[in-house]
């Protein structure tokens, strides 16, 4: 446990985080100030499935310091099997909550991932937007593969509190995990859109949908695929069933 402001629950056997927004700060601050690092993972709910089947990606949750629920169907499941409910938190919304911190104590960040062009743009409107926050170096998903022992170890020296890393890294969050001896002590966050979203070039959803819990509306115009997750919700509704009746 990170801190005693955070509290760990088990949905489904995966673990999830409940960490209020007023104690945010002070979870923040604890984990940067330990000498460790720290994984934090934003938890949808087909992330919350897909670790119950595999076995890299359970263990990297398990090992996450902080592992922050963004689906509200995390929730309703959470209450379904009588534990007490998370924080939910809007991906974006959370980082933007994350870099103000930060901000606030003159800390750094490290940008890797998406295009060039984009994580320029991106690193130009974060330095904007928090002038208090060192932003220590950055570099796209794009590279020639004999090029990354460079990159991780430009991110070593570059010590950052804050690794954010987003899409198109190798192994999207698990790159994390597998890279993290190699860094100083920080925090490690991967998010696909954070990049992009930085940039101006995507949106976020409607604050209204989010809170009701159909942000994927949203994005089904762009990935029709994502209907599919229909089909995922509709599993977890059917295990949290079969949980709440053997009293799990």
């Amino acid at each position: 446990m990170v801190h005693d402001r955070v509290t760990r629950i088990s949905v489904l056997k995966v673990p999830v985080d409940i960490v209020e927004p007023d104690d945010l700060e002070e979870v923040v601050k604890a984990m940067y100030s330990d000498g460790k690092n720290h994984q934090i993972i934003l938890l949808s709910a087909a992330d919350l499935m897909r670790a119950r089947r595999s076995g890299e990606f359970r263990t990297m949750i398990a090992g996450a310091s902080l592992v922050v629920p963004i689906s509200a169907s995390i929730v309703r499941a959470a209450k379904f099997l009588r534990r007490r409910p998370p924080v939910r938190y809007e991906p974006f919304d959370f980082i933007v909550r994350l870099l103000a911190i930060l901000e606030r104590w003159g800390k750094s960040a490290y940008l890797f991932g998406g295009s060039p062009k984009g994580l320029a743009r991106a690193s130009k409107n974060i330095r904007a937007t928090f002038p208090g926050l060192r932003v220590v170096g950055g570099h796209s998903s794009r590279f020639p593969k004999h090029f990354h022992p460079k990159i991780v170890e430009a991110i070593r020296k570059a010590a950052p509190t804050l690794l954010l890393v987003g899409r198109g890294v190798p192994g999207a969050e698990r790159w994390i995990p597998r890279n993290m001896r190699s860094f100083n002590a920080g925090l490690q966050l991967w998010c696909s859109d954070v990049f992009e979203v930085f940039a101006e070039r995507r949106r976020r959803p409607p604050a209204a949908l989010f809170a009701r819990g159909m942000e994927w509306l949203y994005y089904l115009p762009r990935r029709p695929w994502i209907v599919f997750r229909l089909w995922t919700q509709a599993r977890m509704d059917i295990i949290c069933l079969w949980y709440r009746v053997r009293g799990k």
